[in-house]
């Protein structure tokens, strides 16, 4: 029924990998001459350690995995990276809460961005690099990385793929999936180093650079900074605001445009939605702030644009208080918070396509009802998409708003107000991390229960693996042979 042995296996395989990306982190504590780099050691022992006994535990095992198997490695994988990742924050006494540090790196793993810390500057930097380390690998998918080393150890990834990346379809960049996972990490990768140099270009240097690179291609939202992207220049806010627009791409068509196949993107109904539905509210939030601000046009679009395209793309950076432009505006963030980038993204959020296949459909429900024996079926890209696709994406939307509307109620019974409840549920579940009420953009999370952090760590989860792979978990068919 489970090949035990194998899920053992790989998640100790992925468990030596975090604890080999932790030990990186040392890199920068001895650059800046930091005692850290002790607790980072510890913690990438502790981590290799670990996985190493789950990898003899499973080296015999049968090398087949099916779907099930594949969510259980997924699932669990991403609980575990989050209670070893929290090592090097609790052992350092940084953070001393475990609480507090699991939130903080489910939250990084989840490219979430939410964040307990009150003083991010006092941080030591090999702690905030490996802080935005979990940003980088969680943005991909750490199992995506794995994938293009498992077919060495001559394990078949094909299901990890599905559970980790379910809006994506391999085929449409190779047909064998390591070759797929290498050119997604090689795109991701290269996106990343240009946006490192773009940014030292103007005056970001080498450190904060790499930790906003690292935030920005996962759309996580992690700054080295309080004030997050606050206090940079207009020319850093431009290149950060373009490459979170890139983040919330799909993958696939990244791909092509390194081919110079720009036709092929322009003709994909997803981006053409994803782009004029950021377009449209750059446009309304620009008019709205430039008429009550009084600020310059300029600045106003600039922090229009950062915060619509940091919301939509589920980035979370923040250039300004959004929360001070009104009870209009608010609502049309916490709308945001819901829609999300494009499938086979780093985003979060219900995603592009879900909203346009459910606008298209309700659309020719009209038409139906009119011509009730006619068969007219949701064409995108010019194919016919089946009823079966229609009803995961009906029923996807039902459980997201179910676990919305839920989820705030649980809130409420930790002390949070309504507000709260919702901004901190919308922007968990959506891994958007700064929400409104106490929660918003110049706020955090630090005064949330350690109960409603745990809630809120299980929403990250839930939103980062698109609901169904965790939730099918719970279902008692799941277990039965």
């Amino acid at each position: 029924m489970f090949n035990f042995r194998i899920i053992a296996n790989l998640l100790g395989v992925i468990l030596i990998l975090e604890g080999l990306f932790m030990a990186l982190s040392m890199g920068f504590s001895f650059y800046y001459g930091e005692d850290s780099w002790v607790s980072i050691l510890y913690a990438s022992l502790i981590t290799i350690g670990f996985g190493g006994l789950l990898w003899l535990l499973g080296r015999k095992a049968d090398k087949n995995i099916n779907k099930r198997d594949g969510y259980i490695i997924v699932s669990l994988g991403w609980i575990l990276f989050s209670l070893f990742g929290a090592l090097p924050f609790v052992i350092s006494r940084e953070i001393p809460s475990f609480t507090d540090a699991y939130f903080e790196t489910m939250s990084g793993f989840t490219t979430t961005g939410a964040s307990i810390l009150n003083d991010i500057e006092s941080m030591s930097k090999g702690l905030l690099f490996w802080r935005s380390m979990t940003h980088w690998l969680g943005g991909m998918g750490i199992i995506v990385l794995s994938l293009a080393i498992l077919p060495i150890l001559g394990i078949g990834g094909m299901q990890l793929f599905v559970a980790e990346v379910p809006g994506l379809k391999p085929d449409k960049i190779h047909p064998r999936i390591k070759e797929t996972a290498k050119l997604l990490w090689g795109i991701y990768i290269v996106f990343t180093l240009v946006e490192i140099i773009l940014l030292m270009a103007g005056g970001m240097n080498f450190f904060e650079s790499v930790n906003h690179s690292f935030a920005t291609m996962a759309t996580g939202g992690f700054s080295t900074k309080q004030a997050s992207i606050e206090n940079y220049s207009p020319y850093i806010q431009y290149v950060i605001t373009v490459f979170m627009f890139i983040a919330g791409m799909n993958f696939t068509l990244a791909f092509f445009a390194f081919k110079l196949n720009f036709k092929k993107i322009y003709k994909d109904e997803e981006f053409r939605f994803y782009f004029l539905i950021i377009l449209f509210f750059i446009l309304l939030v620009t008019g709205v702030h430039f008429s009550d601000s009084g600020l310059g046009f300029e600045q106003s679009f600039r922090e229009s644009a950062f915060q619509v395209v940091s919301i939509i793309t589920t980035t979370g950076f923040i250039t300004a208080d959004y929360l001070q432009w009104g009870q209009f505006l608010i609502l049309i963030f916490l709308l945001l918070m819901f829609l999300g980038g494009s499938a086979g993204s780093t985003a979060g959020g219900m995603k592009s396509v879900r909203i346009l296949l459910l606008f298209k459909n309700s659309l020719l429900e009209l038409k139906r009802l009119v011509h009730p024996n006619a068969i007219i079926p949701v064409r995108f890209n010019n194919s016919a998409v089946s009823s079966q696709i229609i009803s995961n994406v009906l029923a996807f939307i039902v459980f997201y708003v179910m676990i919305f509307v839920s989820g705030t109620l649980i809130m409420t019974t930790t002390g949070l107000d309504i507000d709260s409840s919702m901004g901190a549920t919308a922007a968990t579940l959506g891994n958007v991390g700064p929400g409104i009420g106490t929660v918003g953009p110049i706020a955090n999370y630090a005064h949330v229960s350690d109960f409603g952090k745990w809630m809120l760590s299980f929403f990250m989860l839930l939103g980062r693996l698109e609901i169904f792979t965790v939730l099918i978990l719970f279902a008692p068919s799941f277990w039965k042979k």
